[in-house]
This record gives C-alpha cells, sequence and structure tokens, in this order.
C-alpha cells in the first residue's frame, strides 16, 4: 500500500512537494485527475496512478494540457472534484479552455495546479504562470512550504465550491522536487455519484447547460465572474495560511509566498534579524485580500517583496499601496524594480541575504568570493566535463546523425524547424547544430507548413521539421494537417521512441496502455499520417544508410507533405534498459584516433558518452558500463576500428 493512502490521522510522512499535492487533494475526496506530463509537475499524476484503484480514483495522461482541462471539468460539472495538472508551459496550451471555463464556472471543485520552473532547470523558458489567474479573473494560491502544500490543496476544494469556479495553485521546482515532514489529516470515506443537471433555465448554474458566455451580453456572465472574484478577496481576508511573524513594528516589512518563504526565513536566521524584520507570508497571492494587506504595510514604511519570477505580486501590493496612500503613508519598495533581487532565474537564501545586507546596511561577509571557483575546480577534477548531450544508445542521436549528412548531400541548404523534447539538443553541437527553429510544441511542424509556402517568394531550400511520438498527438497533427490541405513541401521527421521519454515514458495515445497499465486502444501513427493524405516511410535510425536514403529520397520529391517515421524506443525505456544488442569494443591496432582521415570522429563529433579518449594511449575507448550496446558508433567510424559483436 502507498504511503500515500496511509489513514493514520496525524502520522508524519516525508513528502516531496508534488506528494503533498496529492494527499492534500485525497483528504479533499478529488475523484478525477488528469494531465500531460511535464517537469516539475509529472509525478503527481503519476502518484494518482499508483493509488487511483485503491480509493477510486480515475488518472489519466490526456492527450495535452486542454483536454486535461476539459476531462477534470467535464467532472466538476457532474458535481465530482477534480484536478488537472500541468507545467507553465502546459497553462498556455489549456488557456483557450480555460478562458471559457472561468467565465461558465464549475459545481464541484476544481483545482488547476500548475509547477513553474523558475531558472529553466528543465524547461525551454521560465514562463508565469500566475499572470494567467489574473488574465482569466479566478483565484491564486501559493503554498509556502510542504506542510502547506498539502493543507492548502485540501482547502482550495472548499474554495472552489463556495466561489463555484476554478481555483489556480501555483508551485515552483523547489517545492514540487524538494521534501518535507508532513502531517497527515483524514481520508474522506465517501461514495461519489455523478450526475450532469443540464435540463433547467439556461443561465441557472446548478441544473442549466454549463455555457461560457451569452452572446452579446456579456454582463450575464462577466459581473458574476467578478462577484466570484470578489468573494474570493474577502475570504482570504481571514485565509489561515496568510501568516505574518516578527515584531509588531519592524524596520523592514517582507511580503513572499511559495518557495521564497523558505529562502527568506533562512536568510532571516543567518543574518539573526528575527528582531528588525517582519515577514507577512502570503497563500493567497491573487486576488489579494485589501484588510490583510493594509493591515501589514502599516507596520513599516519600507516593504521588500520576495518572489520568482517576474515582479508580479511587488505589482498588485503597489497598486493596492497608491490606494491605502492616505492611511498608510507613502512606502518605499525594494524587489525587483529596484534591482535588489533579479527578474530571472531562482532565487536562493544568498541572494536574499545579500539584498538584505544591502537595504538594512548589515555588516556582514560571506563566503570568499574564491570559494566558488575552487569548488567549480575541485568538481572538474573529480568528473568528466561533458556538455549536454543525449544519453548514450540514444536513436535521437543517430537521427541527428542522419538528418545532418542528408541535408548535406542535398546540398541545397535544407533546414529542421524543431519542436519540444529531448530533441531541443539538436540545436546544440551533441545533435550536430542540425535543428534551426525551437519553440512550443507541434510548432516546428507549423513553422515548417509555412516556410513550405513560400517557394512563390524565392525560397528553393528543403524544409524539414521534428517532432516526437507523443508531441505528435499534443500538437503536431493540426499542423501536419494544415500541411497536407494546402500542398506544403515539407518532410516531417516523426522520432518515435515509444513514450514520453523525456518525462519518464508515461503513456500517450498511441500507447496499448493507459496511465493504470491497464490496456488501451494504441492509435496507430502511420496510419494516421497515411489517412490524413502525406505520403508515410518508416526507418529505424540505427540503420544509418537506410535513413538517409530514406530521407534524401523524400527531400528530392517535392510535392505535399511527407513523413519520416524513425521508430527505435529510448534507451532508458523498459523494453530497452539493460539491454545490449551488441558488445561494442575498439581495436587498438587500427584506430587512428587523432590523425588525419579521422580526427577522433567517435569522440569529438558523434559524441556519444558511452565512448572516451584513453589520452595516453592516443585511442578510443569503449566504456563498457554506461554503452547501450547500440551499435552505431561502429557504422560511423571511418577505419572500421570500432567493431560490435551481436548478443546471443
Amino acid at each position: 500500500m502507498s504511503y500515500l493512502i496511509d489513514n493514520r490521522e496525524g502520522v508524519q510522512h516525508l513528502l516531496m512537494g508534488n506528494e503533498a499535492i496529492v494527499r492534500g487533494a485525497l483528504e479533499a475526496g478529488v475523484n478525477v485527475t488528469a494531465g500531460y506530463p511535464g517537469t516539475p509537475s509529472s509525478e503527481i499524476i503519476e502518484a494518482f496512478s499508483k493509488i487511483a484503484g485503491d480509493r477510486n480514483i480515475y488518472a489519466e495522461w490526456s492527450t495535452n494540457e486542454k483536454v486535461a482541462m476539459e476531462v477534470a471539468a467535464a467532472a466538476s460539472f457532474a458535481g465530482l472534484r477534480s484536478l488537472c495538472v500541468m507545467k507553465q508551459n502546459g497553462v498556455n496550451v489549456a488557456s483557450d479552455f480555460l478562458l471559457h471555463l472561468a467565465s461558465s464556472g464549475t459545481r464541484g471543485g476544481m483545482l488547476l495546479v500548475t509547477c513553474d520552473d523558475p531558472g529553466a532547470l528543465s524547461s525551454v523558458n521560465e514562463g508565469e504562470s500566475r499572470l494567467f489567474a489574473k488574465l482569466v479573473e479566478i483565484p491564486l494560491l501559493e503554498p509556502g512550504d510542504f506542510q502547506e502544500a498539502k493543507d492548502l490543496t485540501t482547502w482550495a476544494f472548499g474554495l472552489s465550491e463556495k466561489i463555484k469556479n476554478i481555483v489556480m495553485i501555483r508551485s515552483v521546482t523547489r517545492m514540487s522536487h524538494a521534501s518535507g515532514n508532513v502531517t497527515f489529516g483524514p481520508l474522506p470515506e465517501t461514495v461519489p455519484h455523478a450526475e450532469y443537471s443540464c435540463d433547467g433555465p439556461l443561465l441557472d448554474t446548478e441544473t442549466g447547460p454549463v455555457i461560457s458566455m451569452i452572446l452579446a451580453a456579456p454582463e450575464l456572465q462577466h459581473g458574476p465572474q467578478q462577484e466570484k472574484l470578489e468573494k474570493a478577496a474577502r475570504l482570504f481576508e481571514d485565509c489561515p495560511f496568510n501568516t505574518y511573524t516578527g515584531p509588531e513594528a519592524p524596520e523592514l516589512l517582507i511580503v513572499t509566498s511559495s518557495a521564497c518563504n523558505l529562502y527568506v526565513r533562512e536568510a532571516v536566521h543567518l543574518l539573526e534579524i528575527d528582531d528588525r524584520v517582519g515577514i507577512l507570508k502570503l497563500a493567497t497571492t491573487w486576488p489579494l485580500p485589501p484588510n490583510l494587506i493594509k493591515q501589514n504595510l502599516m507596520r513599516a514604511d519600507r516593504i521588500f517583496v520576495v518572489e520568482e519570477v517576474l515582479p508580479t505580486l511587488e505589482g498588485n501590493i503597489k497598486i493596492l499601496a497608491a490606494d491605502m496612500a492616505p492611511e498608510t503613508g507613502i512606502k518605499t519598495f525594494y524587489g525587483k524594480h529596484s534591482g535588489h533581487i533579479p527578474s530571472v532565474g531562482e532565487l536562493n537564501p544568498d541572494i536574499v541575504v545579500s539584498a538584505l545586507v544591502r537595504i538594512l546596511d548589515i555588516d556582514y561577509r560571506p563566503a570568499d568570493a574564491t570559494f566558488e571557483y575552487e569548488a567549480a575546480a575541485l568538481a572538474d577534477t573529480m568528473a568528466p566535463n561533458r556538455g549536454m548531450t543525449f544519453c548514450p544508445g540514444c536513436p535521437h542521436r543517430a537521427s541527428f546523425w542522419s538528418i545532418h549528412h542528408a541535408i548535406a548531400l542535398d546540398g541545397r541548404n535544407g533546414f529542421v524547424c524543431g519542436d519540444i523534447g529531448c530533441y531541443v539538443m539538436g540545436t546544440l553541437p551533441s545533435g550536430y547544430s542540425t535543428v534551426k527553429t525551437l519553440h512550443s510544441m507541434g510548432s516546428g511542424s507549423g513553422l515548417a507548413s509555412g516556410f513550405g509556402k513560400l517557394k512563390q517568394f524565392g525560397l528553393e531550400q528543403p524544409v524539414l521539421a521534428v517532432c516526437g511520438d507523443s508531441t505528435f498527438f499534443h500538437a503536431a497533427m493540426p499542423a501536419l494537417a494544415n500541411a497536407i490541405h494546402h500542398k506544403s513541401p515539407f518532410t516531417l521527421m516523426l522520432l518515435d521512441n515509444r513514450g514520453t521519454a523525456m518525462t519518464g515514458f508515461q503513456p500517450h495515445p498511441g500507447s496499448p496502455v493507459d496511465v493504470m497499465g491497464e490496456p488501451a486502444q494504441a492509435i496507430d501513427i502511420e496510419a494516421i499520417c497515411r489517412a490524413m493524405g502525406a505520403k508515410v516511410e518508416i526507418a529505424d535510425p540505427f540503420n544509418l544508410e537506410k535513413t538517409q536514403e530514406m530521407l534524401n529520397h523524400l527531400m528530392e520529391h517535392g510535392e505535399g507533405a511527407k513523413v519520416l517515421i524513425l521508430r527505435q524506443a529510448c534507451a532508458l525505456s523498459p523494453e530497452r534498459r539493460g539491454k545490449k544488442k551488441f558488445d561494442v569494443s575498439v581495436d587498438e591496432t587500427i584506430c587512428i584516433g587523432e590523425n588525419c582521415g579521422c580526427n577522433r570522429l567517435c569522440t569529438r563529433i558523434f559524441g556519444c558518452p558511452g565512448i572516451t579518449w584513453d589520452n595516453d594511449k592516443k585511442v578510443s575507448r569503449i566504456d563498457t558500463i554506461i554503452c547501450a550496446g547500440c551499435g552505431v558508433c561502429a557504422d560511423i567510424c571511418p577505419v572500421g576500428a570500432i567493431r560490435k559483436k551481436e548478443v546471443a
């Protein structure tokens, strides 16, 4: 039995922030959960999948984030409690439906859990999901520690049902992936019954059809929507998760939220200034409760706002402070606009310490400036210095090798429009700098569709795009349909590694199982592309010669959209992990290393981490511990020094 469904009230468990959110939803009696995988949010649906059977919960990895929100909303409309989860980029995908859902409102409690990634630790951007709460006029909650991640989630379901609207909970990487002790509450024992009441009067929110807007009468729903937000602000005045600690009249009031609460407390402790500063930790960051803000602004003349990433909280507080100035007085604000903390990247206690030292003129000497340099130098001597690269045996390395060489052989200066996934490294030397555009999921195909229609303006270059199998279902299908319909001549390389590999091999609509491991209808990508009207070929990317031959053929075939499915499982997938097709070795008597005719092609250019350079013998070596046994390096060696022997 999972510790997440331990029914002993008062027991403590060490939980990741994402697990704490799951436990909070369980204690609220959640019935339906849906999401799309994306770090740092993926563990939430993964955790639900392991306990869904025990708690009679429906969990799914949806085709994309918009669909996940729609699935969760259907449950809410039927009177159930539901939750949808995604990373910050996913809120952009879901925003179309979110805008309408915020207008129509909900019935059963419904949460949108979004996990942002300040510093873009595992993302291509550090986009702000908080701004959507203000944009679509829904409440925003931000837990300040791991216990609160659980308790605030439970509380949020009740809030949603009180205001009859979706509520956003925002986590960040350091909250989602760090761990802390969490005290459990009771798990409810309920027998939920779903029923969608839709036969009542048109504008009856409980029995009528759920619609997002009445044509030409926005006041019938936009007005009530804003009243819901005002009701949330009134409820936030007494929210137990908004807390103040410190002296009654501090020199400086620090206002913070989310994981920054932990950074602030550590910084104050390190500087030993508990008697000089007060900390207002906010869990309800939109809409701000005005009376609570006024009460705390009156404590000090100087206010320091600590948040990640953009000055969202800072700006909202300043707006209230301007209105309240006749009662609270003029305040001096410190934060991102003042330059005391950055508006990009993650924060940490050291950044907060540096800001407090400047603001309060504290004589504080941090560790010697050479410490970080010496620590980095020591790390370089203890571990190989490797740049970002594909895993040993990754089929994408072979795919990009073939794509790069096929484009060079074609000779018309073709280019590749990229996509989000492991293959973002196609923009880097590890992908031979093959990818030339990189934006959102599916945008590689959309851009290629557009480039393909520029021949009438003189564009003669072959246009290619790459996407993965999960991305194909998520966002690339509409772009491919567009290209086929408009006869746009581009070639899509569909890198099918049999799962959502970058985030942990979650299933997608092309998988034969669902998130709970139950049999599911696998949708055939090849059949879809053919049915849509594309010319389709299939190759194994580990077969370099055939892959390049097919790709050159498709590039020369100038009419319409073409699809080359490069099908090979990820090296870390369950079906390949620990299983080698080949034993690979280097014949040192043949290896010419740095000499003309090779110049370390395998280690310097091909770049698989499973191949190392012996600086003493001046030959390449195979690291048998990490080599995945794909054998591709044997095919690229110009003198045949790398040998592969099929494993019996």
